[in-house]
């Protein structure tokens, strides 16, 4: 029970961890104030443990070379009056002898002034005299004495020798300097003399200058995120209020401009960026106003040729059921005049359908259809050009995908979808491919004939595009029909797809929401076939998966063949 708890504790501190971390991260990405705060305080931190360590230890090795030159000093002088003393005692007997060192051992610290510090009088090495024993301050004080000092003591006994080392002062460890010398009793022999000098005014006071650095270096640190903060505020705040500007301009606010206060950098680039909102304003109310003209022409002009057009058709109409009672060449004529007139009705047609897509006048009426059916109807109708090119049409269903839309304007896409692969399949089948899924319906229309080619793909979907203006189309076309297909899928919020490779074919893939409102997950059929060698989103050889997306449609990589990339139609595609 009580390991399970710990667990589940343990989870819930990983996980608040990983959100913190990832909190964290966004706002590094997002906030310029924050990332320059936070490296402001990094480098404070770092210059101030730097200097402070430097000058902490540029000031403990002062403190310890100070202490150990006065020690030196006290334990040379107390070797000394050690040394006159023994010479000028009276009695030279070991107990008196034993007495005069126990009163200097005890004696030591009053003489210093400084009551930790320590004395030690042990017998030196080959010293045949009779033994006085061990005298120190306190018992036990012999330990104190490190064995190199007593080596070097023995090696040079003419000289002082010097250690630092440790010794408890009321309970913590505190840095000692052991000075040791010899000393000659009478009667007695030699004597090594040690005197043990704790360094604790030295350690308290390198405690308060360490105490005083961190606090300093910590305030420092503050100080420099606060400057920080206050003077990135100065620069982040204008460019925030930019950034807020262009969001309302970018959202078609383009009375929106920025406040110029000062004649500094700032109110120099708040002026710049208000004359070119002030430019970019001017420069779109005339695209505007060129563009509603364009649109209120081709609507115009359109609707004016209705009626000549009207005129016209019967005309050709009653030429064209004459044509037999006309020779060879005029009967000829007829024919071509009346099928040219025909591709001239279909293009007004689809310049009216344009010139309302362009002025914002278009709706779709939705209701629940079957897209099968569509497929059905659109199949059924060009079964006779197919056959004609030598074509077979191969329809793949497995369930139903119904999905509200407009039956008119998808029917339009999809026969201009087969009716394009007709034309380009090079006699080869067609396979068109019905799919659902939970958030989406899907149709793809498939070819194995020229294929795409890299370098047009944004071109595809483009008026009057064509890749091979000097290919021959055996079943007409405007040049307008992809366009309308793609206004037509960006009205019902699908997307409206392409792949292709050269020799290898294209596939054209028409995918609508479930239900309106809701966003498409992915698509249920495939865009880049599984005969392929091009991957879904990324180049393979000299083939490329292309996609060209509408409202609301994924990132690359987002559903099979949901990529963006290079290619397009080797030849007219330029849509019926």
């Amino acid at each position: 029970m009580r390991h399970g708890l710990i667990e589940q504790l343990w989870g819930r501190t990983e996980r608040l961890a990983v959100r913190c971390g990832v909190a964290i991260a966004k706002l590094w990405r997002r906030s310029l104030h924050f990332r320059v705060v936070t490296i402001t305080v990094f480098l404070g931190l770092f210059v101030a443990l730097g200097l402070g360590t430097y000058m902490y230890q540029r000031i403990a090795g002062g403190l310890a070379s100070r202490a150990t030159s006065i020690a030196e000093h006290e334990a040379l002088n107390q070797r000394s009056d050690a040394q006159s003393q023994f010479n000028n005692a009276p009695r030279t007997d070991i107990g008196s002898l034993r007495a005069i060192a126990q009163q200097l051992a005890v004696s030591v610290g009053t003489k210093v002034g400084d009551q930790n510090v320590r004395v030690v009088i042990t017998r030196s090495p080959g010293n045949t005299f009779p033994p006085l024993g061990t005298i120190s301050t306190k018992p036990g004080d012999e330990k104190l004495i490190p064995s190199s000092v007593r080596g070097a003591v023995r090696k040079d006994p003419a000289h002082a020798q010097l250690e630092i080392s440790t010794m408890k002062v009321d309970g913590r460890e505190v840095p000692s300097v052991v000075v040791g010398a010899r000393i000659a009793i009478p009667n007695a022999g030699n004597y090594d003399f040690y005197l043990v000098a704790p360094m604790t005014a030295e350690s308290q006071m390198l405690g308060i200058v360490r105490t005083s650095f961190l606090l300093g270096g910590l305030v420092l640190t503050l100080l420099l995120a606060g400057i920080a903060y206050l003077v990135t505020r100065m620069v982040v705040t204008p460019v925030r209020d930019a950034a807020h500007v262009s969001e309302r301009l970018t959202a078609g606010a383009l009375n929106e401009r920025m406040q110029v206060s000062g004649e500094d950098d700032l109110a120099r680039l708040a002026t710049s960026f208000n004359a070119m909102a002030d430019s970019l304003q001017r420069q779109i109310r005339q695209l505007e106003d060129l563009s509603k003209l364009q649109q209120r022409f081709t609507s115009d002009v359109s609707h004016e040729l209705r009626t000549p057009l009207t005129t016209i058709r019967m005309a050709v109409d009653m030429i064209h059921a004459s044509r037999a009672d006309f020779a060879a060449p005029v009967s000829r004529s007829a024919e071509l005049l009346s099928r040219e007139l025909d591709r001239f009705e279909t293009l007004l047609t689809d310049l009216l359908e344009i010139s309302r897509f362009d002025a914002g006048a278009t709706a779709a009426g939705t209701e629940p259809v079957d897209l099968r059916d569509i497929v059905t109807r659109v199949v059924d109708g060009c079964e006779q050009i197919a056959t004609a090119q030598g074509v077979k049409l191969r329809v793949h269903s497995r369930r139903a995908a119904i999905a509200p839309m407009d039956a008119r304007r998808i029917e339009r896409i999809v026969r201009n979808l087969v009716t394009n692969a007709i034309e380009h399949a090079e006699r080869k089948p067609v396979d068109i491919t019905v799919g659902a899924n939970p958030t989406a319906v899907a149709v793809a229309v498939r070819d194995y004939g020229v294929g795409l080619r890299p370098g047009d793909a944004d071109q595809v979907f483009n008026r009057f595009w064509r890749a091979d203006p000097a290919r021959a189309r055996t079943t007409g076309g405007t040049g307008l029909g992809l366009s309308i297909a793609l206004e037509d899928a960006r009205l019902h919020d699908g997307w409206l797809q392409a792949w292709g490779e050269p020799g290898n074919g294209a596939c054209f893939r028409l995918t609508l929401p479930v239900r309106s409102g809701q966003p498409i997950g992915r698509s249920p059929v495939t865009l880049a076939p599984d005969d392929s060698s091009v991957g879904l989103a990324m180049p393979s050889g000299n083939s490329l998966t292309i996609g060209t997306r509408v409202a609301g449609a994924p990132r690359p990589g987002d559903g099979p063949g949901g990529g963006s990339g290079d290619g397009s139609r080797d030849g007219s595609r330029d849509g019926r």
